[in-house]
């Protein structure tokens, strides 16, 4: 039997995919289930609802991305020397989660304080859908990362 105590470099690659879980999965529940769902309810609920659905949604990209990446640089750096000590998918991991990050931090000073502030169900709707719209692109960029990390894992 191997050591019996906890690998730490497994822990940090745990909240490494805990985070990317989190975020992706987020994407996906946001745009998959409660978009569609939101159809049923009038223009002044629905923007009511996707307020606060954006609002706890943000808040927990903004506990998962910095740990995402922290985690990511701490395995880089820590674990695999650097750069140059990693493969393919992991400069392509990196890449994709800095463009990810990058338009979740447009999105959140962007288009979401002009849906906060939007006085009408209308221009609301139009930021909603701005957002709506950048989030799928992070879904996509999300999945081609898991799908690399597959991809590069063996």
């Amino acid at each position: 039997m191997m050591g019996a105590g906890v690998n730490p470099w497994g822990a940090v690659l745990a909240l490494h995919l805990l985070c990317a879980a989190l975020w992706v999965g987020g994407m996906a529940f946001a745009l998959m289930v409660v978009r569609p769902s939101l159809g049923a309810l009038d223009p002044a609920q629905r923007t009511a609802v996707t307020s606060q659905v954006f609002r706890r949604f943000f808040l927990i990209v903004w506990h998962a991305m910095p740990l995402l990446l922290l985690s990511g640089y701490a395995m880089l750096f820590g674990y695999y020397d650097g750069f140059a000590g990693v493969n393919w998918s992991v400069h392509t991991m990196h890449a994709l989660g800095l463009i990810m990050a990058v338009i979740f931090l447009y999105v959140f000073f962007g288009p979401w304080p002009k849906f906060r502030a939007a006085v009408s169900p209308q221009r609301a709707a139009g930021n909603a859908d701005r957002i709506r719209k950048l989030i799928l692109v992070n879904l996509v960029l999300g999945l081609v990362t898991i799908a690399v990390a597959g991809l590069g894992a063996l």
